[in-house]
């Protein structure tokens, strides 16, 4: 094995490399040792060495527990997109105590006061970083009143950002545009909202939010999947506090009502819901149909319409209505 050590690759280490999935020129075989400490990659076989310039681009230091990783490493947050300058910028902290904990001196005090106030006028000083900056801001209340996870912010964050370089924004409400950019990414997601709750939540007549909506959609050429009113079964069995068994139930509803085609042209949230209806009776955990409609945020005859159409195509037995 020593010896094969010193044996310099043919054609140098990179093509050599580059060769590695192709197996050992010697013997053919594919599985490769790789040895960090000299920096070489050798053939589990035979012991040729396919390459000797190995570069270690991991740390020079050593850690023994995340905490100890977290401590040495020597690089910063990742980009945020809900962040009007992306997280770049540092920030000057409101407390006014140093890096020990204590308090500043009056003098000092007043000295990082100064700091900090021309800290934030550096970062906001063009019309689109205050323009930016707004919108995120809107951004972050709204999604926190409708409990959106992060991953789906920093999509919608995205979708301002490319709004705003098409000069979408210009002459628009920035409110409306921010809600239409967090509905559409909801959906994009799979992860999708009511409109109504997106426009309650936003302040916003429904009206201009389904008109800047469609503008996005028309202009930044976006793909939205198409609703499925399974996506909507999670959720609201949370707040009707039903139980998984329900759930299961009720996405076994809605699949038979696909295959038979009965989702077609109609609202998925009214066949959520009245899906949800008709399993929590047959599972004996009724809810009136108020209680769902008002979840769902359709009305009780859509709520009846629906659950007479599933029940009649899919022969479901007669069930005694709460």
């Amino acid at each position: 094995m020593d010896d094969m050590g010193d044996t310099a690759p043919k054609g140098g280490g990179t093509s050599n490399s580059a060769k590695v999935f192709e197996g050992c020129p010697e013997c053919g075989n594919e599985s490769v040792v790789e040895d960090l400490s000299r920096g070489e990659r050798v053939c589990g076989e035979c012991g040729l060495v396919l390459s000797d310039h190995r570069i270690d681009t991991g740390a020079e230091w050593r850690a023994f527990s995340s905490e100890e990783s977290d401590a040495r490493s020597r690089v910063g947050a990742p980009l945020r997109y809900t962040v009007h300058d992306k997280g770049l910028s540092t920030i000057i902290d409101w407390r006014d105590k140093d890096i020990s904990g204590k308090k500043l001196s009056p003098s000092r005090r007043s000295e990082i006061y100064r700091l900090r106030k021309w800290q934030i006028r550096s970062r906001v000083h063009s019309s689109l970083d205050r323009n930016l900056a707004q919108a995120m801001s809107e951004l972050e209340r709204l999604a926190s009143q409708l409990g959106i996870p992060q991953p789906i912010r920093e999509q919608s964050a995205l979708l301002y950002r490319k709004a705003i370089i098409k000069k979408l924004v210009r002459g628009r409400s920035i409110e409306a545009m921010v809600a239409a950019t967090l509905y559409a990414a909801c959906r994009i997601r799979q992860k999708p909202r009511p409109l109504d709750e997106v426009a309650d939540a936003s302040r916003v007549d429904k009206k201009k939010l389904g008109q800047c909506y469609r503008l996005l959609l028309r202009k930044l050429d976006i793909q939205i999947p198409l609703s499925n009113p399974v996506d909507y079964i999670s959720r609201f069995a949370t707040e009707l506090d039903l139980s998984s068994t329900v759930q299961l139930r009720t996405i076994e509803i809605l699949k038979r009502s696909r295959d038979i085609g009965l989702t077609i042209g109609r609202d998925p949230l009214g066949l959520a819901a009245a899906a949800i209806y008709v399993a929590s009776i047959m599972l004996d955990e009724r809810r009136t149909q108020r209680e769902i409609a008002e979840v769902a945020r359709v009305t009780e005859v859509t709520v009846r319409n629906r659950y007479k159409e599933i029940v009649r195509k899919l022969n479901i037995g007669p069930l005694s209505l709460p």
